[in-house]
């Protein structure tokens, strides 16, 4: 930034001091836990909020974020791309076949693979687009019906399909415990489907729920609302 402001006449966005607050919450919690902090990577949920609530923390220095729609990152991502360096943007919202182009081009990570049918779509299209990304397998652990993913008993061979038939780079799970209740064994039903299914990456834990996340292994957080605040569903 080139202006030249007197340091007491700034009044820092809410969002930095709500960053700045998150990180220390991070930290003190892998701390309790005896987790490295370093492993733990912090997305900045940016679904609904506009570039301009984006840039300041892109400006502290925030670059992993995620969008839960390909045509609202499309209007949002390219211009943000020019101006900041090193972004690392993921898919976290449902991923239509007819979508698959555009998500490839636009995103760095698809945290949605929940069906074989998005799985051979984004092969078939990561291969005309040469372009590899890495991603995760949602999982509906709860088995809810209003949710997409894979269900438990059927990760591992889906895993071992996307990889060996698809030829994906599948690097985690995704997934979000039904909303009511104790999200602990959830966590702990989805950090044992990973490693049975041999993935490093767990991707759990959201504003509410993320010392609970981090308790049981997870080393990616979704936070949204905790950043930015309410949005509208």
């Amino acid at each position: 930034m080139n202006t030249h402001t007197n340091p007491s006449d700034l009044s820092p966005d809410p969002s930095i001091n709500a960053w700045q607050n998150l990180q220390k919450d991070i930290i003190e919690t892998c701390k309790e836990y005896h987790r490295p902090p370093e492993k733990v990577q912090l997305i900045a949920v940016s679904k609904t909020v506009s570039i301009e609530n984006i840039r300041p923390l892109l400006q502290a220095g925030q670059t992993v974020f995620a969008e839960n729609r390909v045509q609202e990152a499309a209007k949002k991502w390219p211009d943000l791309r020019q101006q900041f360096e090193n972004i690392e943007l993921h898919l976290i919202g449902p991923l239509q076949s007819n979508k698959t182009a555009q998500a490839i081009k636009i995103f760095d990570v698809i945290q949605t693979v929940d069906r074989e049918k998005i799985a051979k779509s984004l092969a078939e299209e990561m291969q005309k687009q040469q372009k590899h990304l890495p991603c995760y397998v949602q999982v509906n652990i709860g088995l809810e019906s209003q949710k997409t993913g894979i269900s438990p008993q059927e990760v591992v061979p889906f895993v071992a399909q996307c990889k060996n038939h698809y030829g994906l780079d599948i690097i985690g799970l995704m997934a979000i415990p039904p909303i009511q209740e104790n999200p602990g064994p959830y966590f702990a039903l989805l950090a044992k489907l990973a490693k049975q299914a041999d993935l490093p990456k767990l991707s759990m834990g959201m504003s509410n729920d993320f010392k609970t996340a981090l308790q049981f292994g997870s080393n990616v957080l979704r936070i949204g609302s905790a950043l930015f605040g309410k949005r509208p569903v």
